[in-house]
């Protein structure tokens, strides 16, 4: 194994478990709340927190599929990791750092719903209307981003080459 395709492993892995572990803390401080309480707000109101369990997806579609969206997780988190597992010694760190919080991402809301029934969400923006997330949620969204401007930069770089 080449030395950047073992540190691209191991930060995909400390990527992963580390995100994992954050989202899953986060979700724990909102253990003790009832569904729809208000715990806290950041910046001045613009961002509350309010504990939501989302059997579904983003802005409530496939409510109450959360069995069938958990493997939906699962099956797309393996196809990730299979993915890099071929693909890591082409990605450049950009890619490696948005497929390990998209897979993190996935990880995190697999476990609510295979444990729970639902995903826990509790971010709540009040300055547009958006559904309430959490952090994995987060690391999906940001995963998506990064992984796609690190295949961009990707293809720039190839084509100066060529």
């Amino acid at each position: 194994m080449k030395s950047s395709t073992a540190k691209k492993t191991a930060l995909l892995v400390l990527i992963m478990v580390a995100w994992i572990v954050l989202d899953q803390w986060t979700k724990s401080l909102f253990a003790a709340a009832q569904v729809g309480e208000k715990v806290g707000s950041i910046l001045g109101g613009l961002v509350n927190f309010t504990l939501v369990h989302n059997t579904g997806a983003a802005w409530g579609i496939f409510s109450d599929n959360t069995i069938a969206l958990g493997v939906f997780s699962a099956i797309v988190v393996v196809v990730l990791l299979v993915y890099f597992a071929y693909a890591r010694s082409t990605m450049n760190y950009l890619q490696t750092i948005g497929v390990a919080l998209i897979a993190a991402g996935g990880v995190g809301n697999a476990i609510d719903r295979f444990t729970q029934g639902h995903v826990t969400d509790f971010i709540a923006v009040t300055f547009i209307d958006f559904p309430v997330f959490n952090v994995a949620d987060i690391g999906v969204t940001c995963g998506v981003v990064i992984f796609f401007i690190g295949l961009l930069l990707a293809w720039r770089t190839q084509e100066d080459d060529a």
